[in-house]
């Protein structure tokens, strides 16, 4: 079975009527299968997005693209450094 990505909006929507579920009285295998999810996966979105709102899950999402972004950067520069180095002392 192909994996489903869900978005941020998604999982924030699906975590809350999973609390929903709960709050009825659920167990959290029931509310997780529910939603559509396993448990693993209910506990996992939980850990990283419960509590957000939606406006905060798509800033966290876009600052981890921009770290991702910037480490890349940072590795380019270091290679080139090292690079230069190795030219400026004859060891090419």
């Amino acid at each position: 079975m192909a994996r489903k990505r869900f978005t941020p909006e998604e999982i924030i929507q699906k975590l809350r009527t999973a609390e929903i579920e709960q709050s009825k009285g659920a167990t959290q295998e029931e509310a997780a299968r529910k939603i559509g999810v396993t448990a693993v996966t209910l506990s996992r979105w939980k850990a990283e997005f419960g509590g957000m709102r939606v406006d905060q899950a798509k800033r966290l999402k876009e600052l981890e693209q921009e770290n991702a972004r910037l480490k890349k950067i940072v590795a380019d520069q270091a290679l080139d450094n090292l690079i230069l180095k190795e030219v400026s002392k004859g060891n090419f």
